[in-house]
């Protein structure tokens, strides 16, 4: 099958017209990015955000043209709305606006001693350009595992705390949310995956492995090609990614989030509701200084922080069982209890569970009974006692609350 080119998608792009004045939104230009790969087609639409929520129709219109065009065998239209006061031509992207769906159940509320934006109630979250949140009615937690910078084994760290948590009798997810650059195909086996079409009208199976579903931009790109794009655009596939898979009925959906605290982890937090953060960080000061930001992000909007993991935090050299401390040790556990927020536990480093997040075989998977394996598994039980705390136990009702308007400095 010959793959599409831009001309097409533009031309079958003309099509869909802005009910506001009758216009093309390609003679608007609204049409604010083209991504092709193979047989797959993004495109990212920008609008006014007041409009956002009431364009789903046009949203939808421009999905199904870009799907009639030959060749295209997925295809995926976000909205973004970069600017408060942008119309519906401005050539500018930003944040997604194109769900529609009600409010989703919501988590209870953040934990106490959480600072919060001004006006805000523990458990309400700020939004954005009257955006409503993004409802995914069958999950029924929403975990992000997060670090203030990158390098500090935070994938690695989400992948075998995943299959900690479905070893316990969990339905668990896990959701690449770094865009630009993922990782979790690799290390999940998965580098030859690709979603599939669900049964479900507009949606895609996601790829499985160990007994969990998984979602990531890596299944659409190559391993080895930059993803050269806005943060509108990122934060518009991620939404894609969220709201467009089928993820089934899950206890728990987790979030390997990028590093920092830019757009995609701002967006994560006022649009999807979030149960609560776990932060990872590496025991030397400067991680350190960096995880504590990642934790005051979160506090900022209200989303509960779960604790700390401090990863690679001793090495136990297997010959004599001599420990060194490479880089300190128990700077995280210091940190929590600064920060007045829990200590989840710590992870060695080791040769084991680097060559096992490289080759696609987790430790916890390879090695289930190993002292690797039960140090994840402490710290997913931790993890499972706080969902329950937010949401009540698997058995009970999920808790709800709401999602208010809240300006903050």
């Amino acid at each position: 099958m010959t793959s599409p080119n831009r001309e097409q998608i533009i031309a079958a792009l003309n099509s869909v017209i802005d009910p506001v004045d009758g216009q093309s939104i390609t003679a608007k230009d609204m049409v604010q990015g083209i991504d092709i790969k193979d047989e797959t087609v993004n495109v990212m639409i920008a609008v006014d955000p007041k409009r956002g929520p009431s364009l789903e129709d046009l949203r939808q219109q421009a999905e199904k043209a870009v799907a009639a065009v030959n060749g295209v065998t997925t295809a995926r239209v976000a909205l973004t709305a970069e600017r408060s006061g942008a119309a519906s031509g401005d050539n500018g992207g930003g944040a997604p606006a194109s769900n529609t769906s009600g409010a989703p159940s919501r988590p209870a509320g953040a934990q106490p001693g959480a600072g919060g934006p001004q006006g805000g109630q523990p458990g309400q979250r700020p939004q954005g350009g009257g955006q409503k949140p993004i409802d995914l009615p069958d999950v029924r937690s929403i975990i992000t595992v997060a670090s203030g910078k990158g390098g500090v084994g935070k994938s690695t760290t989400s992948v075998n705390l995943a299959l900690s948590l479905a070893a316990k009798g969990l339905k668990v997810g896990l959701l690449d949310a770094d865009i630009y650059g993922p990782s979790l195909p690799r290390m999940l086996g998965l580098r030859d995956a690709k979603p599939s079409k669900s049964d479900i009208d507009g949606k895609m199976t996601p790829p499985s492995a160990f007994g969990i579903r998984i979602m990531s931009i890596g299944f659409m790109v190559d391993e080895e090609q930059p993803v050269i794009w806005r943060g509108p655009m990122a934060m518009g596939a991620l939404e894609q990614l969220l709201r467009d898979t089928d993820w089934g009925a899950l206890d728990v959906l987790v979030v390997d989030m990028p590093p920092g605290t830019g757009d995609i982890q701002l967006s994560m937090a006022q649009r999807v509701p979030v149960t609560g953060a776990v932060i990872v960080s590496t025991p030397q000061d400067i991680a350190l200084l960096d995880a504590r930001k990642g934790l005051n992000m979160f506090r900022k909007v209200n989303v509960p922080v779960f604790g700390l993991i401090e990863n690679m935090s001793y090495y136990k050299c297997p010959e004599c069982g001599h420990v060194d401390h490479v880089f300190d040790h128990g700077g995280a556990h210091k940190a929590a209890d600064e920060l007045s927020v829990p200590f989840l536990g710590e992870i060695p480093l080791d040769l084991k569970i680097r060559l096992g997040a490289d080759e696609g075989k987790p430790i916890v998977h390879t090695e289930p009974d190993g002292e690797y394996a039960k140090a994840y598994g402490a710290i997913a039980d931790k993890i499972a006692a706080a969902i329950d705390g937010q949401v009540g136990p698997v058995a009970a009702p999920k808790k709800k609350s709401l999602f208010p308007k809240i300006s903050f400095k």
